[in-house]
């Protein structure tokens, strides 16, 4: 069974994707958040065979719900209605930076990996790898209750 990841962005939404087990999570790509936002995700869900859905539930420093949580419950409901998928939330937190860090993120980078990075921040790389990082945190913990109950 296939699970979906995403990063909400209000620009741009990172997407993620599991393999046939639903132990590994692997960026997928970038959607634009726009008016065929919707219908993107409609092309993925339905060629990747996808079943369930995690999105990363935005909080602040201090673990609260922050500003940007009620534009991703609008976003929710939207997926429930569209799809009918089981939808999970997963806290994020610094699932961008996380991110950055894993594309070269170093404190003293060459000039090519100081470019390589500027074009994978542009491309939106970033988002896909945030989102595969909240799917992941969402597989292991689901993993780890499954092995724990057996």
């Amino acid at each position: 069974m296939k699970f979906l990841g995403i990063d909400y962005g209000t620009k741009r939404i990172g997407v993620a994707i599991s393999d046939d087990n639903a132990t590994l999570a692997f960026p997928k790509e970038i959607v634009p958040n726009d008016a065929n936002t919707f219908k993107r995700l409609g092309e993925i869900i339905e060629k990747e065979n996808i079943r369930e859905i995690v999105i990363g539930e935005s909080v602040d420093f201090s673990g609260k719900l922050n500003a940007l949580s009620a534009r991703i419950e609008v976003f929710i409901l939207e997926l429930q209605e569209k799809f009918s998928l089981p939808i999970h939330k997963q806290k994020e937190f610094l699932t961008s930076v996380e991110a950055r860090r894993g594309a070269g993120g170093k404190a003293e980078l060459s000039p090519s990996q100081a470019h390589s990075k500027v074009k994978q921040i542009k491309s939106g790389r970033i988002d896909a790898s945030a989102a595969a990082l909240i799917l992941q945190r969402y597989l292991d913990k689901k993993n780890q209750k499954i092995i724990s109950s057996s």
